[in-house]
């Protein structure tokens, strides 16, 4: 009803109540676009940054925290607009602005006078040290929540650490100790993780940002289509193909699937996969992503960091393991579909391979691009930066893709706003990594594994596989990377992993805590939009991502699995016979071949894939030769049946 002018009786509630609703209405359009605005120039600022601009690492991540934080507080407020006590609650929202403003600020001006009198710090300085470590507690709380408590537990630990007994005791550490530690050192919240966020990670949302509305998903999509469309559950294949490309590039399984499964989910429902199957499939699919290369969610390039390698060298070593992790999938979806009786997409729903490439091929310019100069060397910031700008030059090749001043800016915009939860991640992980090197307990830990394990390899890793699951759970693949990568990695490395086989391990299964019980948020949200029951989407997840969870405990023992460029043949026969040992593993999974399998012969297949999977000679040759033998068995019993059926018939 349109409000009333007449100021008496009812006509004054609806004039009330219409203008209220119009100025709360302006008020969120207001905060809409302020938000908006923020994020624009927090991208150009970063895209500068990276470029042209001249910052040492303590001020660009100072920098960056402050945008952060800003858009936190203006993204999560702390209560709804419908309460009545929002003004007073978005109040709390501004002074939080400007606590973490003045906070960082004043880190920005006084850092290199601090450092200029050796480091020793004022009453004044701790005060601010307080106040900013509190308002990233802050911005986790409301952005990351399990991830702030586990932060808030090492954070207790600094403090109250003397009192536990044993080896995991420490002397324990006064407050102004652990400000100067996560505040104003460069092993806090200022440290690594914020670093990787303020660099590769932004650029890399901001990178997908693009390539999202250039048109590259849609394109990505109809590729897929035209590629599995019409094979045995061709729907479920498009699902695989379209999540895993552009699961490596958002680096966020959630993300990615929110995007690609609105689309594939409800496709593959149709074709006839059960909601928990078909949402199973999404969750893996886009799970694999953070570690397939070429781009790995971003995640390669801080390994890169970390293990003081090219990124060139961590993209090669993931190959193998990623293509194994995904013909699981390809073959557990098509066996499904076999038991099923599932068709493809009929030929009027597939578009013409032609066409496609005709009409979108271009758009994959940027990835060539970023390939290219990640290949020839250039550094994986200035490859991002080129790439966005090979974006917007691809677009313009079709009217209908074309970047405009409008498409830019929603692109700068949606990047800066993706960022944000994986930017509050990785700043509050700089607690936990502070909390480690301060106190030490990153070597207690090794230390007290390495005492239960003995000399035990495969106990170690089956407790540091476990350490990262949990560490990695309801936590940006990102930011639980650097996690395991500061906690659990070391233990492998001690016992004579190589350092590239130890990082690639827990990373592996950092991302798999998408998938895995009780905080499987992968598994829950594809659930959600299949309409599933949540448990059994995660079960069924784990089965059809075991490969996933093997492939880490055969390349710790011989790295041959992890491509290297020096055993160039070993790695190509090891990669081989690994597919064959993973189509084994699918086809034992699913209870199907080329027809239904006994139980003798689905026994038979986990054999054979453990023997074709384990990088040996002999047990390649052996486990082939059984294959071979359960196919014939197959064949000579569908023969069989074939043959006793027509002599019913006849």
């Amino acid at each position: 009803m349109k409000p009333s002018l007449d100021l008496s009786g009812g006509g004054f509630y609806f004039w009330v109540h219409g203008f209220v609703a119009k100025k709360t209405m302006k008020g969120v359009l207001n905060i809409k676009r302020l938000i908006g605005i923020i994020a624009v120039i927090w991208s150009i600022f970063q895209l500068y940054s990276v470029s042209f601009g001249v910052f040492d690492a303590i001020r660009l991540r100072a920098w960056h925290i402050v945008f952060l934080l800003i858009m936190v507080f203006l993204l999560y407020p702390i209560g709804k607009r419908d309460s009545k006590y929002w003004k007073v609650l978005a109040g709390v929202d501004v002074l939080c602005i400007v606590l973490s403003v003045s906070a960082y600020s004043y880190l920005l001006i006084n850092y290199t006078s601090i450092a200029l009198r050796g480091g020793y710090l004022l009453p004044i300085d701790y005060f601010f040290g307080a106040v900013g470590i509190l308002m990233v507690f802050e911005a986790a709380r409301r952005v990351v929540g399990n991830l702030a408590v586990l932060a808030l537990i090492f954070f207790i630990y600094n403090l109250f650490g003397a009192y536990i007994p044993g080896s995991f005791g420490h002397s324990g550490f006064s407050w102004k100790r652990i400000i100067e530690h996560m505040f104003w050192g460069s092993q806090g919240i200022l440290g690594i993780g914020i670093g990787v966020s303020a660099t590769f990670v932004f650029l890399f949302i901001l990178f997908g940002a693009f390539l999202r509305i250039s048109g590259f998903s849609n394109f990505i999509n109809d590729l897929s289509i035209t590629i599995a469309g019409r094979s045995a559950g061709g729907p479920a294949k498009v699902a695989v193909l379209a999540s895993s490309l552009m699961g490596m590039i958002n680096g966020s399984a959630l993300a990615n699937v929110a995007t690609t499964g609105a689309i594939t989910i409800p496709m593959m429902k149709k074709n006839g996969y059960k909601p928990e199957y078909a949402a199973a499939v999404e969750a893996v699919a886009s799970t694999g992503g953070q570690f397939a290369p070429p781009i790995m969610g971003a995640v390669g390039f801080i390994m890169a960091e970390y293990l003081g390698v090219t990124y060139t060298k961590v993209m090669i070593a993931a190959i193998i393991p990623a293509f194994l992790y995904y013909v699981t999938l390809i073959f557990a979806v098509h066996y499904e579909a076999k038991q099923r009786g599932l068709k493809g997409l009929g030929k009027e729903d597939i578009p013409r391979a032609r066409d496609i490439l005709r009409s979108q091929g271009f758009l994959i310019l940027p990835l060539i691009v970023l390939i290219v100069m990640l290949l020839a060397g250039y550094t994986p910031v200035y490859a991002a930066v080129f790439s966005i700008l090979a974006t917007v030059v691809a677009s313009w090749m079709s009217k209908e893709t074309r970047m405009g001043p409008k498409a830019i800016i929603q692109s700068l915009e949606e990047g800066a706003k993706g960022a944000v939860g994986v930017g509050v991640a990785c700043a509050i992980i700089g607690v936990i990594i502070g909390t480690v090197s301060l106190t030490g307990f990153g070597l207690t830990f090794g230390y007290k594994v390495l005492e239960f394990a003995g000399n035990n390899l495969f106990l170690a890793a089956l407790m540091v596989a476990f350490m990262s699951i949990i560490l990695g759970m309801g936590v940006p693949g990102i930011a639980a990377y650097v996690i395991v990568a500061t906690v659990a990695a070391p233990v492998l490395t001690k016992l004579g992993v190589a350092p590239m086989a130890a990082h690639m391990f827990v990373l592996i299964y950092a991302c798999l805590s998408n998938i895995t019980p009780p905080v499987a948020l992968s598994s829950y949200v594809a659930a959600g939009l299949a309409g599933a029951d949540q448990n059994r989407t995660s079960y069924i997840a784990i089965r059809l991502g075991l490969t996933g969870f093997i492939i880490p405990f055969f390349f710790i023992f011989d790295p041959v699995l992890l491509f290297d460029g020096k055993q160039v043949w070993q790695s190509l026969l090891a990669a081989a016979t690994a597919t064959v040992g993973v189509t084994a593993l699918a086809s034992g999974i699913q209870g199907w071949l080329m027809d239904k399998t006994n139980l003798i012969q689905r026994l038979g297949l986990f054999v054979i894939a453990y023997l074709t999977i384990t990088p040996r000679l002999e047990f390649d040759i052996v486990g082939i030769c059984l294959f071979a033998g359960i196919i014939a068995w197959q064949k000579f019993t569908i023969a069989v049946s074939r043959q006793r059926k027509e002599e019913v018939r006849l």
